[in-house]
């Protein structure tokens, strides 16, 4: 049989490059002769740059950037040809703030990556957007770029409050003819019910009267700058970083099928007999842009089936076939929690093996 292996990372044990190759060993260990193939993914969240290195190649130019808290700290971007790929979660991720106090981080890290791309001579910049730890409506990349208003741009959304008036010219013109791209897994808008700060705050550290207080001040800094642009799909991705994006000219895409095409997984997908997916927590989230459901799609397309593998299953069979998968196989159902966090690597080898004695031929 050939296995075409789709994980995305197993977030806080594996990463997804390091989840595939212990799928792959696993399945081997079963079925030593099956061809097994790596594609691991990423929906433009942690990941996103090794992901992409791991399949395409290309250079990579590591950078010290401004952390949220404004410490420094070492990034990594990736040049193919003339785009280079930026991961935003390098810079302001949330494993940076600990998921505490997002209102007061900046994303200038960002910006200064972005700036380092274009520099290196980047005609197109995608930017992945997924796992920020940041709150700011992208004013600190902004300000990184040289953009001025008439409060600072680069000390956290917090300080947005009395924002009127917002100086884009210097930022645009140093993206002038350069593609920007901002690669996200979630479609919401800035401001609003569904923006940034009411969906996204509490796993920001945000309490419910400061995401009301800083829907408010987002709400400010768009009336300053662009507020059709803040109801775009994607303006409130990954703290509004998508927003700053967008007023520089960018668009937006879903994350997983830019990699899934830069990859070439449907080409891939239809090479295979199986498919195999997989991440942290399998539930009906993963339904939204996430990476099992993306490849889930693709599987399908091909007319191939596909089953995930994951820390944790937490849908139904139902749910489960509703969301295009065939089977899904939990990691802490078979190894118990204690094993599947001490050791993930040895953990889900075991489980592909088992994985492997019922869908291999």
């Amino acid at each position: 049989m050939r296995i075409l292996v789709a994980p995305d990372k197993f977030a806080g044990t594996l990463t997804a490059v390091e989840a595939a190759e212990a799928i792959a060993a696993g399945w081997h260990r079963h079925a030593p002769d099956d061809e097994v193939v790596l594609a691991p993914m990423s929906d433009g969240g942690p990941g996103f740059v090794d992901v992409l290195h791991a399949s395409l190649g290309g250079d990579l130019l590591a950078v010290t950037v401004e952390a949220p808290s404004g410490d420094e700290v070492p990034a990594t971007l990736l040049l193919v040809g003339d785009t280079a790929y930026v991961e935003s979660a390098q810079a302001c991720g949330i494993h940076l703030t600990r998921g505490e106090l997002g209102e007061f981080g900046t994303t200038v890290g960002v910006g200064t990556l972005v700036l380092t791309a274009i520099n290196a001579g980047a005609r197109r910049v995608v930017v992945g957007l997924g796992g920020s730890g940041t709150i700011d409506g992208g004013a600190g990349l902004l300000a990184a770029l040289g953009a001025d208003a008439d409060v600072s741009l680069d000390v956290g959304g917090i300080f947005l409050d009395g924002i009127t008036e917002v100086d884009l010219g210097i930022a645009r013109s140093l993206v002038d003819g350069v593609e920007l791209v901002a690669a996200t897994d979630v479609d919401n808008p800035l401001t609003g019910l569904f923006g940034a700060a009411k969906t996204f705050g509490p796993q920001k550290g945000l309490d419910d009267d400061t995401q009301v207080v800083m829907d408010r001040y987002l709400e400010q800094f768009a009336a300053a700058t662009d507020r059709r642009l803040a109801l775009e799909p994607g303006a409130g991705a990954a703290g509004g970083l998508g927003f700053a994006l967008l007023l520089l000219g960018g668009h937006r895409v879903s994350g997983i099928e830019l990699v899934a095409d830069a990859v070439h997984l449907a080409e891939q997908a239809a090479a295979a007999d199986l498919v195999i997916t997989g991440e942290g927590a399998f539930d009906f989230s993963s339904r939204a842009g996430k990476v099992p459901a993306g490849v889930a799609a693709v599987a399908a397309t091909a007319l191939r089936p596909c089953v995930a593998l994951a820390g944790q299953v937490l849908v139904g069979s139902r749910e489960m076939r509703a969301l295009g998968m065939d089977a899904a196989y939990s990691l802490v159902e078979a190894v118990g929690e204690s094993r599947a966090y001490g050791d993930p690597v040895g953990s889900l080898t075991e489980l592909a093996a088992r994985v492997a004695r019922t869908w291999s031929s």
